[in-house]
């Protein structure tokens, strides 16, 4: 028995309009944004340069001293010829080859206090100066439509 043109459409269409209507049914009404996810992260850049590029190839070791704690964290830094200089971020992830440590190998890290640093090449103090990380606190806002 041959069907017509209508009942096919109607035989087909006919599950999919209705498993559209129970989609839109349970459907959820709207996203709302319960929680924000947050990320703060407090560092200082530090940094020297031989502006005439007198020296040539030099070493420059950064000291880092917590005044809250008296621990003292270096870097030490291979210049090459050319260079002339270098900047730094203290305080560096303990994952990278080089990293602001203590002699007992512990990482430099961002609590809050006052610093002092220093820069010494090949074994002199060139530059040196004080910074200081404060609290750090994050407001989450919950945004809701009205």
């Amino acid at each position: 028995m041959r069907l017509s043109t209508f009942d096919f459409v109607l035989r087909r269409l006919l599950p999919a309009a209705a498993m559209v209507f129970v989609l839109t049914l349970f459907a959820p009404s709207q996203a709302k944004a319960q929680t924000w996810l947050v990320s703060t992260e407090s560092f200082v850049k530090l940094g020297v340069v031989d502006k005439f590029g007198q020296l040539g190839a030099f070493t420059a070791k950064f000291v880092v001293i917590s005044q809250r704690n008296g621990k003292e964290y270096t870097l030490v830094k291979e210049i090459e010829k050319g260079q002339n200089g270098i900047d730094v971020v203290y305080p560096s992830l303990a994952t990278e080859a080089d990293y602001f440590k203590a002699s007992s190998g512990e990482a430099g890290t961002a609590a809050p206090g006052s610093y002092t640093w220093e820069c010494q090449v090949n074994g002199k103090k060139v530059v040196g100066g004080r910074f200081s990380f404060s609290e750090v606190a994050n407001d989450v806002n919950l945004i809701s439509k009205q």
